[in-house]
């Protein structure tokens, strides 16, 4: 009986240090895919800011012959400032829905719970 009590808490604790290595790989994928919502998220900022210098440049070439410097520069920096912003919305969505808790660890260490319980 003590044979069997030694080998069943070996093999619960090795089946700890299992779950926990499959936490820390759920938490490493999830902050890859975060990483890439970051990325998006940076490309936006850049397309705004490009967005600001075009809107100064604009003030004073393109079409500001044709419609007047300041409608000119409204209508290029708008298209600029809605492409980088839906960009950056796009992007701060794509980081919401990663989720950095391991779920499927947290599921399966629950399972374990319950079947050391029922072994008692």
């Amino acid at each position: 009986m003590s044979d069997l009590l030694g080998e069943l808490a070996a093999s619960s604790a090795a089946l700890i240090r299992d779950e926990i290595d499959l936490a820390r790989q759920e938490i490493r994928e999830s902050a890859r895919q975060m990483r890439s919502g970051i990325a998006a998220a940076t490309l936006g900022l850049v397309i705004v800011a490009i967005a600001a210098l075009v809107l100064i440049a604009a003030a004073v070439i393109a079409l500001g012959n044709v419609i007047g410097f300041d409608l000119s520069a409204l209508v290029i920096g708008a298209f600029l400032g809605i492409a980088g912003g839906l960009t950056l919305l796009l992007a701060i969505r794509r980081i919401r829905r990663t989720h950095l808790k391991p779920e499927q660890t947290i599921e399966t260490l629950e399972e374990d719970k319950a079947w050391l319980k029922h072994l008692r």
